[in-house]
């Protein structure tokens, strides 16, 4: 575990934290007038590695050597100059920090950290993170990483993948989400998660690069209601297929045939679950822990009998089941931008067809809207 610091005077500025993964939802901006909850769970820190914030430089200012050195290698709107390995944490995590009302930024509803850093360190005055909580984005706390230090304080072992999947949580696919200044339950709404959402764009983009411009099967249920629609609308029709199928801790071992493998991130480590023997040569598609465990194993709604009593061994369980949203599964379209143009196979002519030619009716299909 560890500590942060103020670099200037050396003042704790949050509780003890564990390090995970960075959410892949860590920079998504959802919809519009929507109430994001908190994006890191208590007690737990994440780094983004990438740089992020002003200065920015439009591709153009680029060259492509210089993108490609930087692991991008197809046009992005524009790369940030600023710092790398920006630190996020949960808002109640922070200690000894004020906020800074003259940095609030371009907020519409509440902060969004567009003027840089808007909390100081109580001890010295020195700015050291952003407080992120306006409408459609994540709460969050950001720790400057020019301006904090990391110290340890105590040694701890990350779970192993049998101990992560008898301990670990799915994420549900469904959610309410509240508009912003909501005070009833008609401003909110049942929503695809998400979580979900930009965890699919990441898969989708792999998905395409595992495809080699053929089509490619999911296994069916939630798993081809998320992936299927998509792979249809982008790849050709036609043999042969490529299939891909559910595999890590807890699961059967993959068949031998199976092309792509929808896998697990370990949520500490930031490993890639691989099989054994063979199918460790199969394309591996990484998903957030908890997307993967509710796609591999799904948590039914057990609903009431509508007379008579329980059967032996099935446990009570008094919520109806979540709504289903009215409209069918989108993907977070920055999400998979951001993972198809960080792979090196987006350089085949094929691949990036798809990534400049997306048409109106495709889009519609498969992103939702920006």
């Amino acid at each position: 575990m560890f500590v942060f610091s103020c670099a200037g005077c050396g003042a704790e500025l949050t509780a003890p934290l564990s390090q995970v993964v960075l959410p892949v939802h860590a920079r998504q901006v959802y919809g519009n007038g929507f109430q994001l909850p908190v994006l890191m769970e208590s007690g737990t820190f994440a780094v983004d590695p990438e740089p992020w914030g002003r200065p920015w430089r439009r591709w153009e200012e680029i060259d492509p050597d210089e993108a490609a050195a930087r692991g991008i290698y197809a046009p992005v709107h524009s790369l940030s100059d600023g710092a790398p390995s920006a630190v996020v944490i949960a808002p109640g995590d922070t200690r000894g920090t004020l906020l800074m009302p003259e940095k609030s930024g371009g907020a519409c509803c509440g902060l969004d950290g567009a003027d840089g850093p808007n909390m100081a360190c109580a001890t010295c005055g020195l700015p050291v993170a952003s407080r992120i909580d306006d409408c459609s984005l994540w709460q969050a706390v950001w720790l400057a990483p020019n301006a904090v230090r990391r110290l340890p304080v105590a040694d701890t072992e990350p779970l192993s993948w049998a101990e992560l999947t008898a301990e670990g949580k799915g994420t549900p696919p469904l959610e309410p989400i509240a508009r912003w200044g909501g005070r009833s339950a008609s401003d909110s709404f049942w929503s695809w998660s998400p979580q979900w959402e930009a965890a699919a764009g990441r898969a989708l983009a792999h998905l395409l690069a595992a495809s080699e411009g053929r089509p490619v099967t999911v296994p069916e249920g939630l798993s081809a209601e998320v992936f299927q629609r998509a792979l249809d609308a982008l790849l050709l029709a036609g043999p042969p297929v490529r299939r891909a199928v559910l595999a890590g801790p807890g699961l059967p071992g993959p068949d031998m045939d199976a092309d792509v493998l929808l896998v697990p991130v370990h949520p500490q480590t930031g490993e890639t679950w691989a099989p054994p023997g063979p199918a460790a040569s199969a394309y591996p598609v990484p998903l957030p822990f908890g997307v993967w465990r509710w796609l591999a194993f799904p948590e039914p709604y057990l609903p009431l009998p509508t007379s008579g009593v329980m059967p032996d061994g099935v446990l009570r369980d008094e919520d109806p089941p979540a709504p289903r949203p009215h409209y069918m599964f989108r993907t977070d379209p920055v999400a998979f931008r951001h993972t198809l143009v960080r792979l090196p196979s987006v350089r085949s002519p094929w691949l990036r067809e798809i990534l400049e030619n997306l048409t109106a009716p495709v889009r519609g299909r498969v992103f939702w809207p920006t």
